[in-house]
């Protein structure tokens, strides 16, 4: 390599590295949505005696800001409807991810019905659960249903 060669490419060197530092340094947008997202897991048990045991739905989330949850113990983010009579049970969802982190999040949760009875005139009944969630920025989650529980006397 000629000497002219040497001091175009000694030149060029820094400017190179600096574009490519460029490129590294760019951050990846989530592909996942602000509005967070679940889908059903497990119900358990999916099938129980009234008033002895807790009902537990698992449901798996996403959301590509992390803002789940809610630390106020005054504000619900969780919401079940029982099928049968149209009751909607609010809970609240600890918080996920620290205030303004803005990150993606991915898990499961665990949403427990203390108490599960007939409320109808029947000695058993097979029902299911709508769950949705809510954001602290308002976002609702698309809805999902458990699968069938059946409840006796």
């Amino acid at each position: 390599m000629n000497q002219m060669h040497s001091k175009h490419l000694l030149r060029l060197l820094p400017l190179l590295f600096l574009l490519s530092g460029f490129g590294a340094c760019k951050k990846e947008k989530s592909e996942w949505s602000e509005v967070p997202e679940i889908k059903f897991i497990s119900v358990n048990p999916s099938s129980l005696v009234q008033f002895s045991s807790p009902l537990t739905i698992t449901i798996e989330y996403r959301d590509g800001d992390g803002d789940l949850g809610e630390n106020n113990p005054d504000v619900v983010t969780t919401f079940v409807t029982d099928s049968r009579n149209n009751i909607t049970y609010q809970f609240r969802t600890q918080q996920l991810a620290p205030d303004n982190a803005n990150v993606p999040i991915t898990g499961r949760l665990n949403i427990e019905i203390p108490s599960v009875a007939v409320v109808g005139s029947g000695n058993s009944e097979t029902f299911t659960y709508s769950i949705y969630l809510t954001d602290r920025k308002g976002n609702r989650s698309n809805t999902v249903s458990n699968s069938s529980v059946t409840v006796t006397k």
